[in-house]
């Protein structure tokens, strides 16, 4: 019998429905494990395209620097930070590994972010300036604030 062909996921998003299965049984070993997680973060980080991993290497920078409580984990096989219960609050989303026009640093649902009825909860970024290392520390000040 032939396989059907799905129409639902890219190859991209099935891959990385793979990675975060993976990444989660890696996790339940590590358990709460710091270095763990760090590891795996600089590990994603490495392995990113050149435009990706400067932007990439700055969100780390400025979660080390303004919260450094947030733990490092990757989150279908991108570098992310988590709170102390374990839940994703940023994290990078690279460009080339969806091949979209532009990299997007998202913040999940313990992020507080909010304003009102209404308020961004991701952001493009094409390149690491000052500008948007400045923008991208308030943000992170206020997610986990």
């Amino acid at each position: 019998m032939a396989e059907k062909k799905s129409d639902g996921l890219s190859a991209e998003e099935r891959a990385a429905v793979k990675e975060r299965a993976k990444e989660l049984r890696a996790q339940e070993k590590a358990g709460k494990n710091r270095e763990a997680g760090l590891k795996s973060v600089l590990d994603a980080i490495a392995g990113l395209e050149p435009e990706d991993k400067s932007l990439a290497e700055g969100l780390h920078e400025v979660v080390s620097e303004v919260a450094p409580d947030l733990v490092p984990k990757t989150y279908y096989g991108m570098p992310g930070y988590a709170n102390g219960d374990g839940k994703m609050v940023v994290f990078l989303q690279p460009a080339k590994k969806f091949k979209t026009r532009y990299a997007t640093i998202g913040f999940e649902g313990p992020a507080n972010l909010d304003d009102g009825d209404f308020w961004p909860v991701a952001f493009a970024v094409l390149k690491w300036t000052p500008a948007v290392e400045s923008r991208v520390a308030a943000l992170v000040r206020a997610a986990v604030s």
